[in-house]
């Protein structure tokens, strides 16, 4: 097991999640603001709707899947997963996906935030980050998913666009301008996925959704 090294930069405000008929939302210091994975969703939320009322035991399944995926990946970052843990754990669809994941997991330099929430009153949105550190020696947002299927750079347009509003926020909350994005994806039966991007690419689909996610939104009237 890799020791990783952290730089974790403290932010003392916390933000609050409120579940609403506009999706998840945030209360920050600076506002409440939805939810990154919200906006950049928006379109396809009827599209998901429709799918886990349809495959109700699939849908419980892949949740905690990811769910649990995620808390393996956070303790390995934060160098706290046990010999205990492991051994439970073994042999687990969770355990085995990050098992999958490892050596790219491992290519992860130092660390500056694991988990951390982000907002921004300038982009409008508010969320937590899975991780901010260097990949390969350059500073990155990385973000981890897990799939039943191989997928295409197409299909996860919306996490390009989830990532490039948490360098948004990174930026504007530190300073540190991240120009590169990861997307780390364990994949069921087919190993493990990596794509790279530039965050600058996919600044312009993000203001689009979010355009379309507040177009949609009720008016309040004073």
């Amino acid at each position: 097991m890799k020791t990783f090294c952290h730089e974790l930069v403290e932010f003392k405000e916390t933000i609050q999640v409120i579940e609403s008929n506009q999706g998840r939302r945030y209360q920050t210091p600076d506002g409440i603001f939805p939810s990154v994975t919200t906006v950049t969703g928006w379109k396809k939320r009827g599209f998901f709707a429709k799918w886990r009322r349809e495959n109700p035991e699939e849908s419980k399944r892949v949740l905690s899947r990811g769910t649990k995926l995620h808390s393996i990946v956070e303790m390995y970052l934060k160098n706290s997963l046990t010999p205990n843990f492991l051994a439970e754990s073994l042999g687990t669809s969770e355990m085995n996906l990050f098992s999958s994941m490892k050596s790219d997991v491992d290519r992860i330099g130092k660390i500056y935030a694991i988990e951390t929430a982000l907002w921004s009153k300038q982009v409008g949105l508010a969320g937590r980050i899975d991780c901010i550190a260097e990949f390969d020696g350059i500073p990155s947002v990385i973000d981890f998913k897990s799939s039943k299927r191989v997928k295409s750079e197409d299909a996860i347009q919306d996490y390009f666009m989830q990532a490039t509003a948490y360098a948004l926020m990174w930026q504007g909350q530190t300073g540190q301008k991240l120009n590169n994005i990861v997307i780390i994806i364990g994949v069921e039966d087919a190993g493990c996925q990596v794509f790279t991007a530039d965050p600058m690419e996919y600044v312009e689909d993000l203001v689009d959704a979010i355009r379309i996610y507040n177009a949609e939104q009720p008016k309040v009237h004073s």
